[in-house]
C-alpha cells in the first residue's frame, strides 16, 4: 500500500490455551513452559515477556504468575532487573560410590537415550594390562554416544572380559544400563573400583561427536570398575566441559557435588547403582 507499511501478521502461539478449562491461564501456560524446558528448549536463552505473552496470546499478568510459579519451583531464577533464565541444579554424591549417569537422568525426569557406535569384541593389550588380563585376552568393546534429551553428553567407552561379558552383544544398550544389563545378563555386580577425573582437549573428531564449542575443553573420567576387588571394567567417560562439574563442599570433605547439563541444566540426583 502506498505511504502505508504493511500490517505484520500477529505471532501464532505455540500452545493454544484452554479458556474454557477451569485449569487458570497461568497454570496452563506454566506447565507447558514446563515441558518446553524438559525438552531443552531454552538451552540457549530464555524469551522475554513480551515474546511468551504473543507466543501464548495472552496478558502480561497471566506470562508473569507463570514465570512467578516457575520461579518458586526452582525452575527459573532472575527477575527485578536480572534476566530470566532456567536454573543451573546441582546434585550430591557420596564419593567413592558407584554412581549411575543413566539412573541420574531418567530420575530426573530427563529422556535417557545412548547411541551405540560398537558394540564387539577386540582385543587390546593396553586395556587388558589395566585389567590385570593377559595382552591377548578377548574384551567385550562398547563405544556409545550418551544423550539427555536428545542433547550430546558424554561418550563412553567400556571394556570388559569377554569371558564374563560375552551375553552383553545380544543387549540392546540404547535405553538401559550398562550395569543391569551386566547383572542380570552375566551375573556380575560391580561392588567398587576408583575413578580418575581430569581436564583434557578434544579431538576434532570428538569435538564434532559431542557438539562441543571450540575453545571449550572436555572431562575424560577413567575408570576401573571391580567386583570383590577384581577389575572387570576399564571405562573412559568423555563429558562436555560446558555441560559438567565436579564441586567439592569443604564443610564435608566426604562428599563432593556434581553439575550436569547446559544453560537448561539437568537435575541429576546421581545413583549408586545402574550406569
Amino acid at each position: 500500500m502506498d505511504g502505508q507499511s504493511a500490517v505484520q501478521p500477529r505471532q501464532r502461539p505455540t500452545f493454544q490455551v484452554d479458556r474454557s478449562s477451569p485449569l487458570p491461564l497461568w497454570a496452563q501456560v506454566r506447565e507447558d513452559i514446563t515441558s518446553r524446558i524438559r525438552r531443552g528448549d531454552f538451552d540457549d536463552a530464555f524469551p522475554g515477556e513480551n515474546q511468551l505473552v504473543e507466543e501464548y496470546d495472552v496478558s502480561r499478568h497471566t506470562v508473569r504468575e507463570a514465570l512467578r510459579a516457575l520461579r518458586q519451583t526452582g525452575l527459573l531464577e532472575g527477575g527485578r532487573g536480572r534476566p530470566t533464565r532456567v536454573t543451573r541444579q546441582e546434585i550430591s554424591q557420596t564419593q567413592g560410590t558407584l554412581y549411575s549417569l543413566f539412573a541420574s537422568v531418567e530420575r530426573a525426569g530427563h529422556r535417557q537415550r545412548s547411541i551405540v557406535r560398537r558394540l564387539d569384541v577386540i582385543a587390546d593389550g593396553t586395556v587388558a594390562t589395566r585389567l590385570g588380563l593377559e595382552e591377548s585376552t578377548p574384551l567385550v568393546r562398547l563405544e556409545r554416544i550418551r544423550l539427555s534429551d536428545e542433547q550430546p553428553l558424554a561418550m563412553d567407552r567400556v571394556w570388559l572380559p569377554a569371558q564374563l561379558a560375552a551375553p552383553l552383544l545380544d543387549a540392546d544398550l540404547t535405553r538401559t544400563s550398562l550395569y543391569a544389563q551386566l547383572e542380570q545378563r552375566c551375573g556380575v555386580r560391580l561392588t567398587g573400583g576408583r575413578e580418575q577425573i581430569r581436564a583434557v582437549v578434544p579431538t576434532p573428531a570428538e569435538r564434532a561427536l559431542l557438539n562441543i564449542p571450540e575453545a571449550t575443553a572436555a572431562l575424560l573420567i577413567d575408570r576401573i570398575g571391580e567386583q570383590r576387588g577384581r577389575p572387570v571394567e576399564f571405562r573412559q567417560t568423555l563429558v562436555r566441559g560446558d555441560r559438567f562439574a565436579f564441586v567439592s563442599d569443604l564443610s564435608s570433605p566426604d562428599r563432593f557435588t556434581v553439575a550436569t547439563g547446559s544453560a537448561s541444566e539437568l537435575r541429576l540426583e546421581l545413583a549408586g547403582a545402574g550406569r
